[in-house]
């Protein structure tokens, strides 16, 4: 957004008339100052919603609707019962806000159809590109001592959120402070939907992959994203464009890495067979995450304090450390043995998905996402996401042997459940739907089914007739091929959602021609970082509840530009 655009919605949200009760108007006299109840909501709402910066664009924008006395009388009664209850009845504290969230005009993105450029860029233009990311990496975990990720807030929300998904968390989220962050979040939404503020906060953009405008983001670490950063180092060095003091530095930072998510990110946790296992947390304990002391005190006033370990790190993390070569005790788990546990299984007696926000999707077979603690702590309740599942398979490809799985008819049948959940999405269409997908975009699926495709046909023959004996990655391969070039590249995109489409297109083995477009789109857009790096900050993954919290930055774009960059480099000079 330029300076005259940014000025002009400022002036807009200072200046503009107000019809009905503001944000402010109704929850100022519930929750700026009291004293017993729920502290936290109070605590929350001074910190996220009433704070100097939103306060100003908000007071001015009021809600006809609640110019009608009894909803405004509805809503006021719903706060103070989520202030005042004990145990509050979340379904009827909701229903007063999922009611006016019923006209919220959000959509996802629908970027422009596109021309296919002529030819591809020539092979120096791509190596430029790869030696500006993988340098970018290297200096910023030189800088930082590891690679940074960052967090923001789209206060608008996530278009798939609506007055029913609301309510979905509402009840299906553990915490209280998760509770109390998504009913004031989603209350704090339809204002801003209503408000010239509304361009501030959710400009347009290029492309798919959202941009993380600046300058609230927030800087951590998680095992997560070291196990992508430290497979974007892999990449960098195979690609023989790094310097030899480059290529001694990118080892010493994957071994670095690697050990952050094996041993400093690892907790124990109780399996489902009385058994103890270690999986890699969400986020490392004490100073670890890298938080500054500013906001690791908002994290806790916001009531983020909670985190538990998830199926996806502790996936990600096994399956770098095994490409790095890695023989650290913790690999020799067979993870699925675990993942059985938390595996759904139509029919059981207590549903393991409690927030199903994507319940146009059949979950028999698929894993869920949160894993509980030794205290038994659950504050996100539980989720299913497909790519997530992706991930256990690739891993569980690579540690075949390891995990003996062909030969143990348990683990062997946990695969095959998980292929059927995958096969029964795609072909219902429904990966392309945004609304699938907890975490990711449909375009990130796709780069993933790649990684989860290249680890399958590496296998030999024989063992890829036993895991998938009714050619189901063929059909898969076939329709996520379609929606990269069908869709994808055929429409305007930005330089990650180009880095994703080339990972997917290297991966499953796409004609080398059809590189061209995401090619061109990555080399055009070099320098767009300016002083943060090669590109802009995009959305990598998100959270939709207690609102559109995105993931990624600078680094993120780096890594992913660099993997897909490497893998279509291999492609391009193959013999």
């Amino acid at each position: 957004m330029g300076f005259h655009t940014i000025a002009g919605a400022v002036c807009r949200a200072l200046t503009v008339k107000k019809d009905g009760p503001s944000l402010y108007d109704v929850c100022d006299p519930l929750l700026q100052k009291y004293r017993g109840g729920d502290a936290h909501l109070g605590q929350f709402y001074r910190t996220a919603l009433g704070n100097p910066a939103l306060r100003p664009l908000l007071r001015r924008t009021g809600l006809p609707a609640l110019k009608d006395p009894e909803r405004l009388a509805r809503l006021r009664e719903a706060l103070t019962r989520a202030r005042d209850d004990e145990t509050p009845d979340w379904a009827a504290v909701g229903g007063p806000i999922a009611e006016l969230m019923d006209d919220l005009d959000l959509s996802h993105p629908k970027p422009p159809a596109a021309a296919a450029p002529a030819r591809a860029p020539a092979m120096a233009e791509i190596d430029k590109v790869i030696r500006a990311t993988g340098s970018h990496l290297l200096r910023s975990f030189g800088k930082n001592g590891f690679i940074p990720t960052y967090a923001a807030f789209n206060l608008i929300g996530d278009p798939d959120i609506g007055g029913r998904e609301m309510l979905m968390a509402l009840t299906g989220l553990n915490a209280r402070g998760y509770k109390n962050s998504t009913l004031l979040f989603s209350l704090a939404r339809i204002f801003i939907a209503h408000s010239p503020a509304r361009a501030l906060i959710n400009p347009p953009w290029r492309g798919i992959a959202e941009p993380m405008w600046e300058p609230v983001q927030i800087r951590h670490r998680s095992a997560y994203y070291d196990a992508f950063f430290t497979e974007a180092l892999l990449g960098f060095v195979e690609t023989g464009l790094a310097s030899p003091d480059q290529a001694g530095t990118a080892r010493r930072a994957i071994s670095e890495m690697v050990d952050f998510c094996l041993k400093i990110s690892a907790e124990e946790v109780p399996s489902h067979d009385g058994s103890t296992v270690k999986v890699i947390t969400a986020l490392a304990p004490g100073r670890h995450p890298r938080f500054s002391r500013f906001f690791a005190q908002i994290k806790q006033d916001l009531g983020f304090g909670i985190y538990v370990p998830d199926c996806d790190t502790t996936a990600c993390s096994f399956s770098v450390a095994t490409q790095a070569g890695s023989d650290d005790p913790i690999l020799a788990q067979p993870l699925l043995d675990f993942y059985r546990g938390y595996q759904v299984r139509s029919g059981a007696n207590e549903p393991r998905v409690t927030v199903p926000l994507n319940d146009n999707v059949d979950y028999e077979g698929g894993v869920v996402t949160w894993i509980d603690n030794l205290n038994g702590d659950r504050p996100y309740g539980n989720d299913l996401d497909p790519t997530l599942n992706l991930d256990i398979l690739e891993v569980s490809f690579r540690n075949l042997t390891r995990w003996k799985i062909i030969e143990t008819p348990q683990r062997l049948e946990t695969v095959h459940r998980i292929i059927g959940f995958q096969k029964r999405l795609v072909e219902s269409g429904a990966f392309t739907n945004p609304r699938s997908h907890i975490y990711y975009l449909p375009e990130l699926y796709s780069a993933y089914f790649g990684r989860c495709y290249a680890a399958f046909v590496a296998l030999p023959l024989a063992a890829q007739r036993i895991i998938d004996p009714e050619n189901v990655f063929a059909l898969i391969r076939a329709r996520v091929l379609g929606y990269v070039q069908g869709e994808l590249i055929a429409h305007e995109m930005n330089p990650f959602d180009a880095a994703l489409a080339l990972m997917a297109l290297a991966h499953l083995n796409a004609e080398v021609a059809t590189f061209t477009p995401a090619l061109h789109c990555i080399v055009q857009h070099l320098g767009e970082g300016g002083r943060h790096g090669p590109y802009k900050a995009y959305e990598w993954n998100k959270m939709k509840t207690p609102t559109r919290i995105l993931v990624g930055g600078p680094e993120v774009t780096s890594a992913f530009v660099l993997m897909g960059l490497a893998l279509a480099k291999r492609r391009m000079t193959a013999p």
